[in-house]
């Protein structure tokens, strides 16, 4: 019987796919309002002729395919209740699947009551599903997706999109907005990651870069000229080798849907092992060149074409220094990346590769400027070694910051080699060098004799031992807030001074005691023996764990979507996580899971993930970039989400990167409300 009625199924549906059948089931969504902000959204289908669809019973393998409707709008609105049928609905037994089903006629009203939850006008998707049959045929089932548009709450905050988006660091363009719009606002975060930890430091190398250049031509005139060409290809460069290859993954990935690839081509340019050591050892041997060890110049063979057409030479050494500052700089301007990359599988296409046009023509053009710059500075004496003395101090900034690319892979990787005291001794004597060579204490092969001490110079050294002198402390703990964003986290510290007084009052530092008895946390958490977050905050770092625990003890989870190498995320730590006020409510009132996007840790077997292509997901990091990038469409950190451990539902609209304070409370308090 069961293969009859199988065999009949299979020719219903069918018949139809060779005759060509018209789906005779249109629709149309609208919103209407209930009361406060509460709105009923209505999914109507019009029907033609004798057709029907089934209603919301889920019939499973026994029954025809149920009509589902789906409101895919998490972070902008709740679901009250489920979804429902208002039309009329007939009920009987069917004879064909033996269940009694029920069928709906033209027209079929189906509604969902949603909870707005900010004050903006926010568009949500409405998704139906459904499959038309009649006494003879039926269609094989179809979906829709229409766009309803909410007007804006009422006594609800108003949502910025950086609060909204999926990006720790930029906004995704959003939807709804005019190119023009789109492409303002990939300027405004092409200036803005200009501020980033990663990028500007890499300012030094490329002045450094370009003198060199200015010096090699002959002639005042070749000089400007030579120098506003290169300095106009390096511009270039820079446009070129983010947009081309963003457009190529783009055209894979739209076409291919892979996402998930895209992603883990990102986080291995950030966090893998191999790109940050290249990246370090760069720095290095820049820096060995500024000290005097070496020059850095291409091969006699080269050289000798140079003599011929100049041009030839000069434009390796140009398109090198544009690669090499893309590739360091992408740890802070990944996240931007990404997230045009994420719009991009949400149906756009032309406007991610226009807008990271946009983008990287603004984060080019300071680089650009300074490129031309150098040109001036040959206009300055030659004598007195100054120009040497340039090469030096940078020479000691450049070591000093390839230690952070040292720092991230020995985080993800957990090798142990560079905890915070030991990066931070590093920087210490790295400065006090400094110091010490600013005041004529050292000198090196090609410096001239320090007579006396210009007041310049003496400024420097001011500015330098203060900073010395701030670091200091933080050998025994202190927080140093202001280089949170290059230091390892502070749960890499092994020695904390007057560390009663640090757990008697404000934020704790100590490494390795979770208050298990005190949080009430189970003592054997999943990874728990690796990963720690700051200032004793108990945490859980696997989300099915975190979200059990919250369900049992009843209360909301915060999720922290973050990772080793990421600076912005530790700058959330140090400057909103240690206030007093969101430590209580963290430790207190919620449930916290932090998931790390870039750790390498291989799991046990039994914890691998295979994803629906067939991929097996062994790292921790691949596994929590997985899942966060499929369940809440993000690829950036930090990411920042207060859901309900029951339903998995977001109960405020999550958050990013923000330094504010008050509203990290608020985000807080709000969730608990």
């Amino acid at each position: 019987m069961k293969f009859l009625k199988l065999l009949f199924l299979s020719l219903l549906v069918a018949v139809p796919a060779f005759g060509q059948m018209s789906q005779p089931v249109s629709w149309k969504a609208e919103a209407v309002k209930v009361e406060g902000n509460v709105y009923e959204i209505r999914a109507t289908g019009t029907i033609a002729g004798d057709w029907h669809i089934y209603d919301l019973t889920d019939y499973g393998d026994s029954g025809p395919n149920g009509t589902i409707l789906t409101v895919d709008a998490a972070d902008k609105v709740n679901l009250v209740g489920d979804p429902y049928i208002a039309s009329e609905t007939h009920k009987g037994f069917d004879e064909v699947f033996e269940v009694e089903i029920g069928t709906c006629d033209s027209p079929v009203v189906i509604c969902q009551k949603v909870e707005l939850l900010q004050g903006n006008e926010v568009t949500v998707p409405v998704t139906v599903e459904w499959q038309a049959c009649n006494d003879e045929n039926c269609i094989p089932p179809e979906d829709f997706t229409m766009d309803v548009t909410l007007p804006a709450g009422e006594g609800l905050p108003v949502v910025s999109q950086a609060d909204t988006a999926d990006d720790p660091n930029a906004t995704a363009p959003g939807e709804g907005k005019s190119i023009w719009g789109l492409i303002l606002e990939a300027i405004a975060w092409g200036f803005v990651a200009l501020l980033t930890p990663c990028v500007f430091p890499m300012i030094p190398m490329t002045v450094s870069f370009f003198l060199k250049q200015n010096q090699a031509a002959e002639g005042e005139e070749k000089k400007k000229g030579r120098g506003k060409w290169l300095a106009s290809v390096f511009g270039l460069s820079i446009v070129a080798l983010y947009t081309i290859p963003i457009a190529v993954i783009i055209l894979i990935t739209y076409f291919a849907g892979g996402a998930t690839i895209t992603a883990d081509i990102f986080n291995w340019l950030a966090t893998h092992w191999l790109p940050n050591i290249i990246f370090f050892l760069i720095f290095m041997i820049f820096a060995a060149s500024f000290f005097g060890a070496f020059e850095i110049t291409l091969p006699s063979k080269w050289l000798n074409k140079s003599d011929e057409n100049s041009n030839k030479g000069g434009l390796a050494g140009v398109f090198f220094v544009a690669l090499t500052l893309v590739l360091v700089s992408f740890s802070c301007t990944g996240p931007i990346v990404g997230s045009v990359l994420i719009k991009s599988t949400q149906g756009q296409f032309w406007e991610p590769i226009i807008t990271m046009l946009a983008f990287s023509i603004a984060f080019a053009l300071p680089f650009t400027l300074l490129a031309f710059a150098p040109s001036l500075l040959d206009k300055l004496p030659k004598s007195g070694g100054w120009l040497n003395s340039v090469k030096v101090v940078l020479g000691f900034v450049e070591v000093a910051l390839g230690f952070k690319f040292l720092s991230v892979a020995d985080q993800t990787y957990h090798w142990g080699l560079l905890d915070r005291e030991v990066y931070l001794a590093i920087w210490i004597v790295v400065f006090t060098l400094l110091g010490l060579y600013l005041l004529g204490k050292i000198r090196f092969e090609m410096d001239s004799p320090v007579q006396h001490l210009s007041v310049f110079r003496l400024i420097l050294v001011i500015i330098d031992f203060t900073f010395v002198v701030y670091m200091i402390p933080g050998m025994w703990g202190a927080p140093l807030k202001a280089l949170s964003g290059y230091l390892p986290p502070i749960t890499t510290q092994d020695f904390v001074l007057d560390q009663a007084q640090h757990s008697a009052g404000g934020p704790t530092y100590i490494v390795g005691q979770a208050q298990e008895d005190e949080y009430g946390l189970p003592a054997d958490r999943k990874y728990a023996d690796f990963l720690h977050l700051p200032y004793d905050i108990p945490a859980f770092f696997d989300y099915e764990e975190a979200r059990a625990y919250a369900a049992k003890v009843g209360k909301p989870m915060l999720i922290d979507f973050t990772g080793h190498g990421c600076v912005n995320c530790r700058e959330m730590e140090s400057r909103v996580w240690s206030d007093p006020r969101v430590l209580k409510l963290m430790k207190n009132d919620y449930v916290v899971c932090s998931l790390y996007g870039d750790d390498k840790k291989v799991l046990d077997k039994e914890d691998w993930v295979t994803t629906p292509e067939g991929k097996v997901l062994k790292s921790l990091g691949k596994i929590n970039s997985y899942f966060v990038m499929n369940r809440y469409h993000v690829n950036a950190q930090p990411y920042y989400a207060i859901i309900d451990p029951v339903t998995e539902k977001h109960k405020v609209p999550s958050r990013s990167y923000n330094l504010d304070v008050d509203e990290y409370v608020a985000f807080l308090e709000k969730g608990l409300e």
